[in-house]
């Protein structure tokens, strides 16, 4: 997708603002005078090439942060696994991770004694040609790479318990391996706060039961907790990873052209925070003020609804109690391939939801804590979807409205706020932090 240089437009007394959809953009043009902010990530420059990315991480790897080198923590003969994200998430790992095995050869370890498991967390698995454009030809043919099989308990093994009583379940292949580096991208997130670091794990590589018990964590303490680092949700993510034995990341940060503007190598939790102020740097926004309508894209996420949701909490933060959200996503794969048991469970109230759960009458409890989070947020809101891959009954199971474009949805928002009604467009509403001033 080619960036336009501003993501709006004026036009004499009107504004034409344009979000990203689909490897297009979509574009609404409303009066001036009902613009309150267009909330852009910041313009920091970053690598785009190879060989950037490969310079930029080689620096990281030889100046790690809160752990010694490579050269020094693995040894000749371990089995290494590094766990990576999967094709919902941007981080360019075809170009992270040869200089990682690059370092790996030079301390002794053999790529046939490399193993990369994909953290998948709940979703579905990556066919071969979606591998192979993920990692690239050159990681493909010197390492093995396996879907996290999360769906088969074979594929798992139970470590203990948390300090929460969180029943720590995790990929077998990850434990037992000797020495494990997660590798991820850091923006904020409404779970943990912020992606990356040991979120790599915990969704990542966990069972079911291990990624339920975290989210209900979250949704059952606040809404969200988009943009806050230190949290009970980081912390009970960061104990997981730690007793899975993921100790060392490669994270990096990118900004809105998904150039690498930051790499961090190094300690779980030290090299993940220097990771959040730079993605703090990039992706939060000072907002003038709350709106009666947000209008988000859920650019970078849109597979599906499961990941569009994410822009919904950036929305939240700057609309007005009884306000207006538009998300706008194509969803070419609907609603949520992996957890269809959302669309009934949406259409209940959250504390029915939580209490189903309680009694054990809920089989997908990831579903269920997302189900509550998106009943939170309409109930500030009314929420209305422009989506090509959902339907209008499935938005209407949702709980949201239905509209097939923008300026429809727009319609139905100046109808309940009128005329003068105030409006904040999200670009990037999967990565942004609106800070409000």
């Amino acid at each position: 997708m080619v960036r336009k240089m501003r993501f709006y437009a004026e036009r004499g007394d009107r504004v034409e603002v344009f979000l990203p959809y689909g490897g297009k953009y979509l574009s609404f043009e409303i009066p001036k005078r009902n613009l309150l902010a267009v909330l852009e990530p910041s313009k920091i420059p970053g690598a785009r090439s190879s060989e950037e990315i490969r310079q930029k991480t080689l620096k990281a790897l030889e100046n790690p942060i809160g752990t010694k080198k490579l050269s020094e923590l693995v040894k000749r003969g371990d089995k290494v696994v590094i766990v990576a994200d999967d094709n919902t998430r941007p981080t360019p790992t075809k170009d992270l991770i040869p200089p990682l095995l690059d370092k790996l050869n030079e301390a002794g370890i053999l790529d046939e004694d490399i193993t990369i498991v994909i953290a998948l967390g709940t979703h579905r698995y990556m066919t071969k040609e979606e591998i192979l454009e993920k990692f690239g030809k050159e990681v493909v043919e010197r390492v093995e790479i396996i879907n996290h099989e999360w769906m088969d308990p074979k594929n798992l093994v139970y470590i203990g318990g948390s300090s929460k009583g969180t029943p720590i379940i995790v990929n077998k292949i990850v434990y037992e391996a000797d020495f494990k580096i997660g590798v991820g991208n850091i923006v904020p997130h409404h779970i943990p706060g912020y992606a990356g670091g040991g979120k790599i794990v915990a969704p990542g590589i966990s069972s079911p039961e291990t990624v339920a018990s975290f989210h209900m964590l979250s949704v059952r303490s606040r809404r969200h907790w988009l943009g806050i680092p230190r949290n009970p949700v980081r912390d009970l993510i960061d104990e997981i990873a730690r007793k899975t034995g993921v100790h060392t990341i490669l994270n990096t940060t990118l900004n809105a052209d998904k150039e690498v503007v930051g790499v961090f190598f190094g300690d779980l939790q030290e090299a993940w925070l220097k990771g959040v102020e730079s993605a703090r740097e990039i992706y939060g926004v000072k907002s003038p003020g709350k709106a009666d309508i947000v209008v988000a894209s859920s650019y970078p996420c849109e597979l599906e609804f499961w990941q569009a949701h994410k822009a919904l909490y950036p929305a939240d933060i700057v609309v007005k109690d009884g306000g207006t959200i538009i998300i706008v996503s194509p969803c070419p794969e609907g609603v949520a391939v992996t957890h269809p048991e959302v669309l009934e469970l949406t259409q209940k109230e959250p504390e029915e939801i939580d209490r189903a759960v309680n009694l054990g009458e809920v089989k997908d409890v990831v579903a269920a804590s997302l189900a509550i989070a998106w009943g939170k947020v309409r109930r500030r809101a009314d929420i209305i979807l422009v989506s090509e891959g959902i339907s209008e009954e499935e938005t209407e199971k949702l709980g949201f409205k239905y509209a097939e474009t923008i300026d429809e949805a727009l319609k139905m928002a100046f109808k309940k706020h009128g005329d003068n009604a105030r409006i904040v467009a999200i670009p990037h509403g999967c990565d942004t932090l609106p800070i409000l001033e």
